[in-house]
């Protein structure tokens, strides 16, 4: 195949990124500038030009959804299936090298993936073993602690005993966490890439294997690697210095979760006969968009250097509205995507971006109240629902009888009437012989200090597990699933849950069984060394499936999200909200060293969101956290340039109040304060309903207000006549 007139279609820097010879190389990527295809092109290349097997290239993404569009880019472009190819996430690839090596890294053939829920819940479980009151040493604290400190490359007993009290109460819970993970067999997510680095560190014959294998290997999102994983990357590639990395230090926006911006630059050094391409031409935004974005982020320091630009135009200035509070803006902004989708825009291609999930209670209010459908960005996903994750327990329970993490949310689901004392009295005796739950309970249902009424419901739920377990062999993965959710109680259970919910829970059960249909006919094929059962190859990718983001783009509705999960997507509408300090940026952001550039990075990659038209919006009032407060402006809507913004309306002149009582908000129209009214006040009115004012003029019988209503939009009302009432 001629790959010459499809190379030919990219532009100049595009171009010298995919064709440049095999060697390190950092492609520092601006948003929308095409990154996703210089990657597959550049994949292409290597096979088709350079002549490389598929055999023979590992490309890591931060997504499942990335993996596979980038995969099926690939394919159609080379019109040949790249099955052989090693890609998926850093965790994916790093559970499929250990599936392949389970014995040498010291792991059992059958060890099961802990969700971060299924984590969260064995650490609260030992935090309670250890008499850790919980209030004081929340267990969310510890399972973050533990996590952050596997990211980092270290176990348990690489730490030293801490004088601090919190350091050493956090050492007891991972030592005791580790010792549970390892007699049970299983594997947390931060532990598959420490396990997986730590197997090819201490196996030179596998790690030299490897590196034979793997001659070119490509990772996106390069900003937001971790130690483990760029100590992972680096034992791979250091003997053929042979790392393909595409990123932007202007979009590293997750320090908060370990991610590492110093990567890029230690990459620089590690590499020192890399080269440089730099992908400024965006392809997504109008210019005035890219034009304030460069102009904000260039007050960052110690940048690697890009200015984005577009050869489509300057398009519409940057909105900027000033609300008088937080309804008023959240009026402002719906009723603004209500005329948009009025003039025949889809409603999917509208986002409303906000820095807190608690800003968003009052725009699906306010999105409710004007009958427009809309959609939470990053609800549940199907394997992260509380009927599913009952199920997989099951699921997983026949797979391994010592997954104690399942043992637990299934023994008592449905109902079945054993209670805690029953279930303590086999923790105890697991701890005390050193067992798995599932050990503990046969030997109390034969015997022991339980009453017979106890052992009796426990040898029930025993020999269930069992009968399932005999039930399900030799069937095909689909009818497993099904016999489990059926015979395990779990659809009658639901079905008595008298709500909408209950249905709901119910249906998602039978998909749950459709989606093990379409798993037999999609699970990749698995390479010489990868012997898992279907059932347990079904596991381990509904348990990699959880936590990933999701949208929505099959209904016509309103996209909602923070500013963190935006990355990645783009839209013909974006409103970016609630920029106000201590807001956006965070409170928090100010008060520590390094933050407030990254809380910058976060505002462009808000920014770069918007193709066509762009609104930024912050209050002078606003109650958020059961706090009324009135914040300034951000400095982030400062250090826009005036020439590429348009303000809707100019501010009012607010009174900050010098006490905690609110004082009256005053406007250069008038005292604001007639009839004993605010600006921004919600008031109802006899014909016209609820509504926000939000101007005032004149006093005495003269003073009347504009007042925005719901349903009859904005009206001018005398007060003596009007007859408003506060809400």
């Amino acid at each position: 195949m001629d790959i010459t007139p499809i190379i030919d279609k990219l532009n100049p820097a595009q171009r010298s990124a995919v064709t440049a010879p095999p060697t390190s190389m950092l492609v520092l990527a601006g948003a929308g500038s095409g990154k996703t295809r210089v990657l597959v092109h550049r994949i292409a290349w290597l096979m088709q030009v350079e002549q490389v097997s598929p055999n023979s290239i590992l490309a890591v993404t931060f997504t499942n959804k990335a993996a596979r569009e980038m995969r099926g880019r690939i394919e159609t472009l080379l019109n040949f299936p790249a099955g052989a190819m090693w890609m998926g996430t850093f965790h994916g690839l790093a559970h499929r090298l250990l599936r392949r090596h389970a014995t040498e890294a010291g792991l059992p053939e059958t060890f099961q993936i802990l969700d971060s829920d299924d984590q969260f819940r064995l650490v609260k479980r030992i935090m309670k073993e250890l008499n850790l009151d919980d209030k004081k040493w929340p267990p969310r604290q510890a399972q973050w602690w533990i996590n952050g400190q596997k990211d980092e490359g270290r176990r348990a007993r690489h730490l030293p005993e801490a004088s601090d009290p919190f350091e050493r109460q956090m050492l007891r819970v991972y030592l005791v966490y580790e010792q549970h993970c390892d007699k049970s067999g299983l594997v947390d997510f931060a532990e598959l890439l420490l396990r997986a680095h730590e197997f090819l560190r201490d196996n030179a014959d596998q790690l030299a294997h490897y590196q034979r294998r793997f001659r070119h290997v490509l990772v996106d999102e390069f900003q937001d690697t971790n130690s483990i994983q760029y100590a992972w990357l680096t034992l791979l590639t250091r003997e053929r210095n042979n790392l393909f990395v595409v990123g932007d230090d202007d979009q590293s926006i997750y320090g908060w979760r370990g991610a590492k911006i110093e990567n890029l630059f230690k990459f620089q050094k590690d590499n020192p006969n890399h080269q440089i391409v730099r992908l400024e031409q965006n392809y997504r935004s109008t210019g005035h968009i890219l034009n304030a974005a460069n102009a904000l982020i260039a007050k960052n320091e110690g940048r690697m250097g890009k200015n984005l630009w577009t050869d489509d135009g300057p398009g519409d200035s940057i909105s900027v509205y000033s609300a008088f509070n937080e309804q008023d803006e959240a009026y402002f902004v719906v009723d603004r995507i209500r005329q948009w989708a009025q003039e025949g825009n889809k409603r999917t291609e509208s986002a409303i971006l906000y820095r807190s999930n608690a800003q968003s209670r009052q725009f699906e209010e306010k999105l409710i109240a004007m009958g427009i459908s809309y959609r939470v960005y990053g609800g549940l996903r199907f394997f992260e629902r509380q009927e599913i994750k009952d199920a997989l327990a099951y699921l997983r329970l026949l797979s391994n009888r010592s997954d104690d993490g399942s043992f637990e949310r299934v023994i008592n689901t449905p109902t079945r009437g054993i209670g805690a004392r029953s279930l303590d009295a086999i923790r105890e005796l697991a701890r005390a012989e050193d067992c798995s739950l599932w050990i503990a309970a046969e030997a109390l249902s034969r015997g022991g200090a339980l009453p017979a009424r106890a052992k009796g419901l426990l040898a029930i739920f025993l020999n269930l597990v069992d009968t399932l377990s005999a039930a399900v062999r030799d069937k095909p993965l689909h009818e497993q699933v099904k016999i489990v959710v059926e015979k395990s109680g779990l659809i009658d259970f639901y079905k008595q849950e008298k709500s909408d919910k209950g249905e709901a829970r119910v249906e998602n059960l039978e998909e749950l069984v459709t989606a093990a249909k379409q798993f037999e006919f999609e699970a990749p094929q698995q390479e010489e060394g990868e012997n898992l059962s279907l059932l347990d190859f079904f596991l381990a990718h509904a348990a990699l499936e959880s936590g990933e983001s999701q949208g929505g783009d099959s209904d016509d509705c309103v996209q909602l999200m923070t500013l963190h999960s935006a990355k990645g997507l783009e839209f013909d509408l974006v409103f970016v909200v609630g920029l106000e300090e201590g807001l956006f940026p965070s409170l928090q952001s100010l008060e520590e060293a390094g933050r407030l550039e990254e809380e910058r990075r976060l505002c462009y990659v808000g920014i770069t969101r918007a193709k066509k038209k762009l609104y930024l919006t912050h209050a002078e009032s606003r109650r958020l956290y059961g706090k009324e407060t009135y914040p300034r402006e951000s400095r982030f809507l400062r250090e826009i340039p005036k020439e590429h913004i348009h303000e809707i309306r100019m501010k009012a002149n607010v009174t900050r109040p010098v006490t905690a009582k609110a004082a009256p908000i005053s406007t250069s129209l008038g005292s604001g304060k007639a009839g004993g009214f605010k600006l921004g006040q919600r008031v109802s009115h006899v014909k016209f309903g609820e509504g926000v004012i939000l101007q005032a003029e004149g006093e005495g019988a003269q003073a009347r207000v504009q007042v925005n209503f719901s349903d009859a939009g904005s009206k001018w009302l005398v007060l003596d006549f009007a007859n408003l009432k506060a809400v």
